[in-house]
């Protein structure tokens, strides 16, 4: 088990953002992105939707439509997709399933600093970095 998980919306919205920026001038139909993705088209459909509302996709309806890459892949970060998603990644209150901390919590500190953390990476990781490391995998 991991300790640091993010939804599976986040998760289709990096990797679906990832295949398309491959191929910025080509359309992908929802119902290849859920292929790839292993996922279910309407899951697909509308996570992408959001990637659309906040500019980093944009759709078109019909036989020839889907989706496809409009963002910068050199300046969009895996923060500006995850926060499409997510909304705003804010520190965690507590990640203790019973707190006992009484409002002092004794790791607050650590928790601060893994979430920092997370945040610079997230931020400091372009598309077009991972990207480059390699094509996305297909089922």
């Amino acid at each position: 088990m991991s300790a640091i998980t993010i939804s599976d919306a986040a998760s289709l919205a990096i990797h679906g953002a990832m295949i398309l920026a491959e191929s910025p001038d080509e359309w992908t139909r929802t119902t290849e992105l859920a292929e790839r993705l292993d996922a279910s088209r309407a899951h697909v459909a509308k996570v992408m939707q959001r990637l659309t509302k906040a500019g980093i996709t944009e759709s078109s309806r019909g036989s020839h439509g889907g989706f496809r890459f409009v963002a910068d892949a050199e300046e969009l970060t895996l923060l500006d997709v995850y926060e499409a998603i997510e909304g705003r990644l804010e520190p965690p209150v507590c990640l203790l399933k019973k707190p006992i901390c009484d409002g002092c919590c004794h790791i607050g500190g650590v928790l601060r600093r893994m979430n920092e953390e997370l945040r610079d990476q997230l931020a400091g990781t372009s598309l077009a970095q991972l990207i480059a490391q390699g094509r996305v995998k297909t089922p």
